[in-house]
C-alpha cells in the first residue's frame, strides 16, 4: 500500500442513493498509470481497470486485487447456474444499501434494473431502505442480504427455508449468500478508501 494521502479537488458529495453515475476519489494515491508492470496488469484483471483510481489503488498489491477480481467475477458473472445476475446485482444493492456505500448501490441498482428491468423496484429499494416490499421473491434475498450484513451469524436456516420456499435452489442460495457477503466486505474497503463524487452540474 501506500502512505501518501491526497486531498480530493473541490466535489460535491451525494447525500441520496442514486443510480446516476458516481465517481469515486481516493484518499490515498493510487499507483499512476505509467508504473504500471505486466504483474500489475495480470492483478487487474481487465486491462481497462488501469482507467480506475480504486483499481490502481488496490493493485499496490497486484496478487490479492487479482484474487479478488476472480472472485468478484465468478460470483456476478458465471452464467452456468444459480442465480439470475439481476437478483446477484440486487443481493449487492442491498448489502450496499445498508451499509450506507452510495457508490457501490448506484452501481449494482443500474445493474439490477439493467438485466430485471424493475426500474420502480429498485428505486424504491434506494428511496426507502431495504424493509420496502418488493414481492416474496425479491423479499426473501433482500432479507438475507440485510442479515449477512448485519451480522453473518444472524443469517441462519429461516433465510434459506426462505429462499427455498421463493424456489431458490441451492446453487441461487449460494449465490445470495457469496453476492452479498462479498459486497459486505467490499463496501467496507471502498468507504475506508475514498468517497464518491456526484457528476459536474450540467
Amino acid at each position: 500500500m501506500t502512505d501518501t494521502t491526497l486531498v480530493p479537488p473541490p466535489h460535491v458529495v451525494p447525500t441520496v442513493f442514486t443510480r446516476d453515475q458516481l465517481d469515486w476519489l481516493p484518499w490515498l494515491e493510487p499507483l499512476p498509470v505509467e508504473e504500471l508492470t505486466d504483474r500489475h496488469f495480470a492483478g487487474l484483471v481487465d486491462a481497462s481497470r488501469a482507467n480506475s483510481a480504486y483499481f490502481r489503488l488496490l493493485v499496490r498489491d497486484p496478487d490479492v486485487l487479482g484474487a479478488r477480481t476472480r472472485t468478484d467475477k465468478d460470483i456476478f458473472y458465471n452464467p452456468e447456474a444459480g442465480l439470475p445476475r439481476a437478483e446477484r446485482e440486487l443481493a449487492a444493492a442491498a448489502a450496499s444499501r445498508l451499509n450506507g456505500c452510495i457508490y457501490c448501490a448506484s452501481v449494482h441498482a443500474r445493474f439490477a434494473v439493467t438485466f430485471s428491468k424493475r426500474e420502480a423496484d429498485v428505486q424504491k429499494l434506494l428511496d426507502d431502505g431495504v424493509g420496502v416490499d418488493l414481492g416474496e421473491r425479491w423479499n426473501a434475498i433482500v432479507a438475507a442480504a440485510v442479515a449477512l450484513t448485519t451480522t453473518p451469524i444472524t443469517f441462519g436456516p429461516a433465510h434459506v427455508d426462505r429462499l427455498r420456499a421463493a424456489r431458490l435452489d441451492d446453487a441461487a442460495v449460494a449465490d445470495v449468500i457469496q453476492a452479498a457477503a462479498f459486497f459486505n466486505w467490499a463496501n467496507r474497503l471502498m468507504l475506508s478508501l475514498g468517497e464518491p463524487a456526484s457528476p459536474p452540474a450540467g
